[in-house]
């Protein structure tokens, strides 16, 4: 990929002020504010932010920078922890704001049409309100877009029965880096036609194209739902229930985990106290079950609380209300918020066979121990998705940038070697991609490298993201 990219100036500038007017920002304070996102403390402010509203607009955008060797980063909320919106190599940052229509909710086909702008939440209120339902739900789906979901192929707490994002997408309207617009598929549930350009798009970090449109798939809405934080005095034990739930013939619609440290800085960090941490208790896992059918959660229910009986919890607690429920599911939601607001972080975002839970934990801890820093462990148990959250702390910054890497490595290989692999939804961007060549062979970053150069022969499009440094 080409690094001698062409710098910003007044004639472009000129070409963007005509296309888009007061929507170009090119001072100080705003590119700063358009140059980071939720990865660590890092910063890459753009030479200029556009705020396309069309996908014509997009594609004059597309077609000036194509022929001037500008790159363009695809810029959303900037709730990302991989670093895939960072302008690292400066030019365009193409904020994608107000590109934020629901287009039109299909009751009849169970789809919708957004633009990449729209708020997951937002999304899920406009079609809960017809009884219809999206799945996908990170953690930040109060703030996160759309287009960074599609981007990163995000998941969420009911990923586990529902699926991920790749699961909901039907069809994309996409712009590629010469300004040509495409549709990569067909608004059908079913699609056996040729290459799938829809799920290359999906998870591709904004390397390939812009997304500028979407077709989702919806489903109807469950009725019903039961909620369980379950305290363990062993998160071990914790983490080996995940999978014997599963054995049991039962997929939860959510199961969290998270270690005392996760809750309890939660807690502290939303000033909560409502809810009373045993001593010994070691992790927790949120168990939420739901369905149309209250007769048939309540059995569910009874077989998990049989098998719960065979560990040593504390006492359980259920959700009596939805009050309760909103309040628990905060909670797990605002675990991120917390660590960071508690010391410098890391996060790594791993992914493994769900059985292989409590080896993996029990490396992070090991791995922790020779290396001298102290981790905060929470995810998505159920499809074997552990954040581990490494703190600075009083590290020094040697330690910090020298040594934690190969810490990491380690974790990374780890992972690797139990059947998982670096990123369940979080994304490569790039804090991860020198670590790319855990996963997977030279033969295989250099099949991906080659369809990035068919998409993009100029390498414009977000640099800098995926790729190892190794493959040029």
């Amino acid at each position: 990929m080409g690094r001698n990219y062409k710098t910003i100036e007044e004639s472009d500038l000129h070409f963007f002020k005509a296309l888009l007017g007061e929507r170009l920002h090119a001072d100080e304070e705003t590119c700063r504010h358009y140059g980071h996102d939720e990865t660590e403390d890092l910063s890459f402010p753009p030479q200029v932010v556009l705020k396309p509203e069309t996908t014509e607009e997009i594609s004059q955008i597309m077609r000036h920078c194509f022929r001037e060797d500008i790159p363009v980063t695809p810029i959303g909320a900037r709730t990302g922890l991989s670093g895939g919106a960072l302008s690292v190599y400066g030019g365009v940052g193409l904020a994608l704001d107000r590109m934020n229509r629901i287009i039109k909710i299909d009751e009849d086909n169970h789809q919708v049409w957004v633009e990449p702008g729209v708020i997951t939440q937002v999304l899920q209120e406009e079609v809960a309100n017809k009884s219809l339902y999206y799945a996908p739900d990170p953690a930040s789906r109060g703030s996160c877009f759309i287009g960074g979901n599609l981007a990163e192929n995000s998941g969420g707490p009911h990923a586990v029965k529902y699926g991920v994002t790749q699961d909901f997408v039907l069809n994309l309207e996409v712009v590629l880096p010469n300004g040509d617009v495409i549709w990569t598929g067909a608004n059908t549930l079913k699609n056996a036609t040729a290459y799938n350009l829809t799920q290359l798009m999906v998870g591709s970090e904004g390397t390939l194209g812009i997304i500028t449109k979407a077709v989702l798939k919806l489903i109807p809405l469950p009725q019903r739902s039961v909620l369980m934080l379950v305290p363990f005095f062993k998160a071990s034990e914790a983490c080996k229930a995940v999978a014997d739930i599963f054995k049991l013939g039962i997929t939860p619609s959510a199961l969290e985990f998270m270690e005392r440290d996760a809750i309890q800085w939660t807690l502290d960090f939303m000033g909560e106290s409502t809810i009373q941490l045993g001593e010994d208790v070691d992790a927790h896992l949120l168990i939420e079950l739901d369905g149309n059918d209250e007769n048939n959660i309540m059995a569910d229910c009874e077989r998990i609380m049989n098998l719960l009986d065979t560990f040593k919890t504390d006492e359980i607690l259920f959700a009596e209300s939805e009050a309760q429920k909103d309040q628990l599911w905060q909670i797990r939601r605002k675990v991120g918020e917390a660590v960071k607001a508690n010391s410098i972080y890391k996060e790594e975002d791993t992914v493994v066979p769900r059985y292989h839970l409590p080896e993996l934990l029990a490396g992070v801890k090991e791995i922790g121990s020779r290396y001298g820093f102290k981790s905060v462990c929470y995810g998505h148990a159920g499809d074997g998705n552990l954040h581990i959250n490494i703190i600075k702390g009083d590290l020094s910054d040697e330690i910090w940038n020298n040594d934690l890497p190969l810490a990491i490595r380690e974790i990374f290989q780890l992972t690797v070697d139990l059947g998982g692999t670096i990123s369940g939804e979080h994304g490569i961007g790039w804090v991860q991609k020198n670590y790319m060549d855990i996963p997977f062979d030279q033969i295989t970053l250099e099949l991906m490298k080659g369809i990035k150069d068919l998409f993009d022969p100029k390498g414009i499009m977000n640099p800098g993201k995926i790729f190892p440094d190794t493959i040029k």
